[in-house]
């Protein structure tokens, strides 16, 4: 209790409470307070034996955050907790992901292709979302005959899949995947 009312004080505003009773938390972690280029959202849950017995049990929500990136701050989380066993940690966590943020802001790295979320959207804008698509111009004889042949021998081409950014709203990161389809057989394979 006491640990989560210093964080509370200490970080204001990026400082959330999910749920009190199941003890869910969730911090914005900035890589500075001016005008930051790299975010991250550390949820933790404090599980009943936090923090003598358990660790917290976390997640990181970024979208820029992936494969390696996602696996060195993972496994620097978890020597924090290992080298602070039975001690709180949720501190030193915060801080660890700030630090790398500001190395990343410090380093070559481009920043982050960052999408509006759904409430971000203005109504004017809403076109950002649309994939160039233009549908091929077909014979509908010649298109209906190819549509409701289901032979075997006849092998289509797979479409091409266009993958949205990852969007992250609380607990679940959501994505969109898009591939225009002409065909019944296209769309179970």
């Amino acid at each position: 209790i006491d640990e989560i009312e210093a964080l509370s004080s200490i970080y204001g505003e990026d400082w959330c409470v999910v749920d009190e009773d199941e003890k869910i938390y969730c911090i914005k972690i900035n890589d500075c307070l001016d005008q930051p280029k790299w975010t991250l959202c550390l949820q933790v849950i404090l599980p009943p034996g936090y923090p003598t017995a358990e660790p917290p049990i976390y997640q990181l929500n970024a979208p820029w955050l992936q494969g390696q990136d996602y696996m060195e701050l993972a496994n620097s989380l978890e020597e924090i907790y290992i080298q602070n066993v039975g001690e709180s940690i949720l501190y030193l966590w915060v801080e660890k992901i700030r630090e790398v943020l500001i190395e990343k802001a410090q380093s070559s790295d481009p920043e982050p292709d960052i999408k509006k979320t759904s409430e971000e959207v203005d109504e004017d804008d809403g076109d950002d979302f649309l994939l160039d698509y233009e549908p091929i111009q077909e014979d509908p004889i010649k298109m209906s005959n190819y549509i409701t042949s289901e032979s075997p021998e006849v092998d289509e081409e797979l479409p091409s899949i266009h993958h949205g950014n990852p969007i992250t709203d609380r607990r679940s990161t959501f994505q969109a995947h898009l591939a225009p389809v002409v065909t019944p057989r296209q769309v179970s394979r």
